[in-house]
């Protein structure tokens, strides 16, 4: 799956958190704006409440369920800036993509 077409999907299944705004960033990949403040899901680079910087491999293995969230940031695989709260609630964002 491209970055493109997980946007797609995460954006079809209303994947965000109410009110906040999530950046997933890529690196080189680029970035995933979840955006629960205009309910949609965009590549917009935009100003967030919480950013969650990942490589895409390790990306594509926590949604394919390979790859535990919580194993991830404890590797040093995914770094959390910003509001903590907003990223332990990735797991049902993750939930969402494979649903």
């Amino acid at each position: 799956m491209t970055k493109s077409e997980m946007a797609a999907k995460l954006n079809e299944a209303n994947a965000f958190i109410p009110g906040k705004r999530v950046k997933l960033d890529f690196g080189d990949q680029g970035v995933v704006l979840l955006d629960g403040q205009a309910n949609t899901v965009t590549e917009e680079d935009a100003a967030a409440d919480t950013t969650i910087k990942v490589a895409w491999a390790d990306w594509e293995d926590m949604a394919s369920g390979k790859l535990d969230g919580m194993t991830a940031f404890m590797q040093g695989k995914l770094k959390v800036e910003g509001d903590m709260s907003n990223a332990m609630q990735l797991q049902g964002v993750l939930a969402k993509m494979r649903g």
